[in-house]
């Protein structure tokens, strides 16, 4: 019997450690937040040992702690180097107002009443949540000198899981996806549109409340656009173009290819595909180190769908999507040698049409903005209808592959890439997984995606909250508590932007009547 440590990070056999599933887990770890209310695998105590060992060799000064809040955005805190260790134990606290708060920061819900209204206990007096490191997430980032970056989940003070963690709401319906014998591959083309700033850094015109953001950046165009994948246009940016090609791969991320797209000043960038969890994971660390190290560089990057001086072409976020047999690890789109003529198997199939009957309540997760909604125009690349095709990009979901393909796969063009990772991909889970359970018959293929006799698209984030707050399989599946908060916070959005007076109106009415 070995009562010694096999090495500093490990437990003694007689505590209950020893083998593959020791914890690696120092005594001064015990007894905090996380492992008082279990909320680790082993996997995450051995990541932990790992990054307690990359801290010290590089010498990490600081760590930033972040958790993706509803509207996809990285929201927490950064810790000097001897706060760490407190806070890989405890986790550390943040305002559960953040919650509650549309995307100008103004409260949604009266934080301050005993009842906030959201029908959940724990979010009374803008009291404290959890935020717990994940540290099988941890990167260090390159572009800021001595610092790492761990992605966390939200809990409330008493270790139960907080409704509200879109991290968790995927998991969720990963889990539930599980159990009936999957598991689901993602791969994301993330467009986007990168300006050169000319203006100030920030300036009192930028300054703004909750409610009423300031003035965007001045900024001026990059490319001329029309020009599809030219190279030397591309090359015109090739400073950019090497620094986020360093920074993306030091960060670890699947990243295949950065390209110029068709719009003026617009990029794509393709991840390859993964888990969905990982996947997600790596759609919000891109995101913000897209838009961190084009700073750095002078340049001003966007996720916005439809930016001013950008309007020939939107951007997009085309998210593919398999499912593989967990049992047999054989892919479950391609059809079976009986499917004669199918391009997708009945699986395959009936988790399309799920998609397909609730795509309207679906894009009030995949396109969460009022600008995105202005993306859904006809013969623009981008889709305006309910309907599929055969490897046609004008359609909402494309099938791509058929018969002896294990790459077959289902891409939804739907989406913006401002959308929450999680709840755009778990809007498709909630989807698809009621077309499984119902066995739904898919309908007939479009060949001219922009004259289909189909239903259209929401034409409003108004018209997708309401979709959604009727839609009963999201109602099941997330529970209502999580759709009425997720309807009442985009509906408030909505409904400031409709309070607001456009340029449109003045020029159209100020001097005509």
């Amino acid at each position: 019997m070995h009562e010694a440590m096999r090495n500093a990070d490990e437990r003694r056999v007689a505590e209950g450690g020893g083998g593959a599933s020791a914890r690696p887990m120092l005594a001064r770890d015990r007894g905090g937040f996380i492992d008082r209310h279990d909320l680790w695998t082993e996997v995450q105590y051995a990541a932990a040992a790992q990054m307690r060992r990359v801290v010290d060799e590089l010498g990490i000064e600081m760590v930033r702690f972040g958790f993706v809040d509803q509207h996809g955005l990285l929201r927490g805190k950064t810790l000097a180097r001897g706060s760490v260790a407190a806070a890989m134990r405890s986790g550390l606290t943040a305002p559960s107002s953040l919650l509650l708060k549309d995307t100008s920061g103004m409260s949604a819900f009266p934080v301050f009443s005993a009842d906030t209204g959201v029908g959940v206990a724990g979010f009374s007096g803008a009291g404290d949540i959890v935020l717990v490191p994940d540290p099988t997430s941890f990167r260090v980032v390159p572009w800021a000198e001595r610092t790492g970056w761990v992605l966390c989940d939200v809990r409330f003070p008493d270790g139960s899981v907080v409704p509200f963690c879109s991290r968790s709401l995927l998991r969720d319906q990963l889990g539930v996806l599980a159990r009936r014998g999957y598991r689901m591959t993602v791969g994301a083309e993330l467009e986007f549109h990168v300006f050169r700033d000319v203006g100030e850094t920030m300036s009192a015109t930028r300054v703004g409340r909750p409610g009423a953001p300031g003035q965007p950046a001045v900024v001026a165009p990059t490319t001329a656009g029309a020009q599809l994948l030219h190279e030397e246009g591309l090359d015109g940016l090739d400073d950019l173009v090497q620094g986020l090609r360093r920074g993306l791969s030091a960060l670890d991320l699947p990243l295949r290819s950065l390209e110029l797209e068709f719009g003026p000043s617009q990029l794509e960038l393709t991840m390859e595909a993964a888990d969905a969890e990982v996947t997600a994971d790596a759609v919000v660390v891109c995101r913000s180190a897209v838009r961190q190290i084009a700073r750095r560089l002078g340049y001003h990057a966007t996720f916005m769908s439809r930016p001013q001086g950008a309007e020939t072409a939107s951007t997009g976020w085309h998210l593919h999507q398999s499912l593989t047999n967990v049992h047999t690890g054989r892919a479950a789109f391609p059809p079976d040698e009986d499917d004669t003529g199918d391009v997708l198997s009945v699986t395959g199939r009936s988790w399309l049409e799920g998609i397909l009957r609730h795509a309207a309540a679906a894009a009030a997760f995949a396109t969460p903005t009022v600008n995105g909604y202005k993306r859904y125009q006809p013969f623009s690349l981008a889709p305006d209808r309910v309907a599929w095709g055969v490897d046609n990009r004008g359609a909402m979901v494309r099938a791509i592959g058929g018969p002896g393909d294990p790459a077959t796969r289902l891409e939804n063009r739907s989406g913006e890439p401002a959308a929450n990772p999680y709840l755009y991909i778990a809007s498709q889970l909630v989807s698809g997984l009621d077309g499984l359970a119902r066995r739904l018959e898919l309908r007939p293929p479009t060949t001219d995606p922009y004259a289909a006799d189909a239903p259209p698209l929401p034409r409003s984030l108004g018209e997708s909250t309401a979709a959604l707050e009727a839609d009963e399989a999201f109602r099941a599946a997330l529970g209502p508590a999580v759709v009425n908060w997720y309807v009442h916070l985009k509906r408030t959005e909505y409904e400031r932007y409709l309070c607001h007076v456009s340029d449109w109106e003045q020029r159209e009415y100020f001097g005509m009547f």
